[in-house]
């Protein structure tokens, strides 16, 4: 009985950060949308837009979310269920991971000094990124197409065959070679994303510690710290060690249930958590580091 309380628990706790998620990342895309639709969006924006969608959908895809009730009220049939939200949950998980490591690289072409060579980037980065957001979505959505005929709902085949991944959805039995070439390309595609934005998460630091050094020798620390693109450069770093710092926990977590094929709620309640928290605290750090958000709400309260 009190293991049926403590899942009990960890699945309302789930609900909560779920929720709390979705909220921040509504009023962050309702946001964006206005900023797009009213102003002169920049790139940054672009890219944090489709951020926060891709979030959002991440949560909806979730198994005990309003997309699993959908299907449920509509009785769709428990296979076709499985299969969209898992192939959801698995792209949208690609595209965060691509977008996130985009806004990275982005931030340091912004932030690059006139003559170095990522400043001839600079005047056409709008379009840039326009190509960039349809070749990444084009890319995850493509590589995790074969989810489609590898997963689906529970069948009468005996546990040791078949890979639960929620309450009421396996992995379908597969060949360990092409088991092993999906967990290569995607573990391959994963490192080298995290890899680059390691590299120009350093490469921020530089500039921000010169633009330190400079500014102290000039005797305008105060004018550094107002600067916007100091404040989104600290933003997008903070973003990147967060997301870095999950990725491996959940890595380690995929990696060890996939190979080992096993299955254990408490731990994939805990995956959960995990795959969660960047999508959960990517609003909340956005919210509170952008001026134009807290300058709205400020003529709000006003």
């Amino acid at each position: 009985m009190s293991s049926i309380s403590f899942m009990a628990s960890l699945d309302n706790l789930l609900y909560f950060q779920a929720g709390l998620g979705v909220l921040a990342n509504m009023f962050l895309l309702v946001f964006y949308v206005f900023i797009i639709l009213r102003h002169r969006p920049k790139s940054m924006d672009l890219i944090s837009c489709q951020l926060t969608f891709v979030h959002i959908m991440m949560f909806l895809a979730g198994e005990n979310f309003w997309l699993a009730d959908i299907f449920e009220s509509l009785n769709v049939e428990n296979d076709f269920k499985c299969k969209a939200t898992f192939y959801t949950k698995r792209v949208m998980r690609g595209l965060s991971i691509c977008i996130t490591c985009l806004l990275s690289v982005f931030q340091v072409v912004m932030i690059s000094h006139g003559n170095s060579m990522l400043a001839k980037f600079k005047h056409k980065l709008k379009i840039y990124t326009i190509n960039a957001l349809f070749y990444i979505w084009s890319f995850n959505l493509s590589l995790s197409s074969n989810l489609i005929f590898h997963v689906g709902g529970l069948t009468n085949v005996s546990q040791t065959n078949q890979l639960k991944v929620t309450k009421s959805c396996s992995l379908v039995p597969m060949n360990y070679i092409i088991r092993g070439f999906f967990l290569t390309v995607t573990t391959s595609r994963d490192m080298f994303l995290v890899g680059l934005m390691l590299t120009t998460s350093a490469y921020m630091v530089i500039i921000l510690c010169r633009h330190q050094r400079q500014c102290k020798h000039l005797h305008r620390i105060s004018h550094l710290r107002e600067s916007p693109e100091k404040r989104a450069t600290q933003t997008i770093l903070l973003l990147v060690v967060f997301f870095v710092v999950m990725y491996w926990v959940d890595i380690i977590i995929s990696s060890t249930s996939i190979l080992l094929w096993m299955y254990d709620p408490v731990i994939m309640i805990v995956q959960k958590f995990v795959v969660n928290a960047y999508p959960t605290i990517t609003p909340l750090i956005q919210i509170c580091s952008d001026k134009r958000i807290i300058n709205v709400v400020k003529n709000w309260h006003s």
